[in-house]
């Protein structure tokens, strides 16, 4: 059985079309995998953005925190232990103003810890979160591309490597509020995308069963 960390980011909640798009790939996925899954969802509990006094407390030793140090660097550290513990990480998120959700931006900034998720050598830094899947489903208004006016999937895919996690799938449903007709399209795009993806996860299930079996 995989452990799973779902995301959602979207201050929609659950109404979002981020969130409900990753409801339709849980179900498709879950056809074939058993999972036990963590929840983590910003629009119930905020994700408190990084000041002086945070970085403080998570940066102090452990016996020289006071008690409101102590909660600080508690929440910090169960955000990064969720992920650790997760084999597959999924996050549902929207693009807010050519960019990701400001809360995911404080997530990662809890996240990225040197020496617990990353670690820096003689030829850079390198990643402590090896092999996880991650598969990311965005939801956009317009029609962007990564780099010139999508600033998400490549910051996204950057920070994933940042701390080990190279395999990332992109979901991506665009176009939402161009009108019903290409917000349809979009869907569609999106949920062809899920299928796929559908397809490949079997795949390698149906691959590791077998290597299991020849073992």
């Amino acid at each position: 059985m995989k452990n799973v960390l779902r995301i959602t980011t979207s201050i929609l909640g659950e109404g979002s079309v981020s969130s409900l798009l990753m409801d339709e790939l849980l179900v498709k996925v879950s056809a074939q995998e058993q999972f036990t899954i963590t929840e983590r969802n910003f629009a119930h509990q905020a994700i408190p953005h990084l000041d002086g006094a945070w970085l403080q407390a998570i940066s102090a030793a452990p016996d020289e925190r006071d008690p409101k140090q102590t909660e600080k660097a508690d929440f910090s550290d169960q955000l990064i232990a969720e992920l650790q513990e997760a084999d597959i990480i999924l996050i549902a998120l929207p693009m807010y103003n050519f960019s990701l959700p400001s809360m995911l931006k404080a997530w990662v900034d809890h996240i990225a810890r040197a020496g617990v998720t990353f670690t820096y050598s003689e030829t850079g830094p390198v990643g402590l979160l090896e092999g996880k899947q991650a598969y990311l489903v965005t939801a956009m208004g317009g029609l962007h591309e990564p780099g010139v006016t999508d600033f998400l999937r490549p910051y996204m895919k950057q920070i994933m490597s940042f701390v080990g996690i190279s395999d990332v799938e992109f979901i991506t449903a665009d176009g939402l509020n161009m009108g019903p007709e290409r917000k349809e399209q979009g869907l569609a795009q999106a949920r062809a995308e899920i299928e796929n993806l559908k397809n490949k996860i079997d795949e390698h299930s149906a691959g590791q069963m077998e290597e299991e079996a020849a073992a």
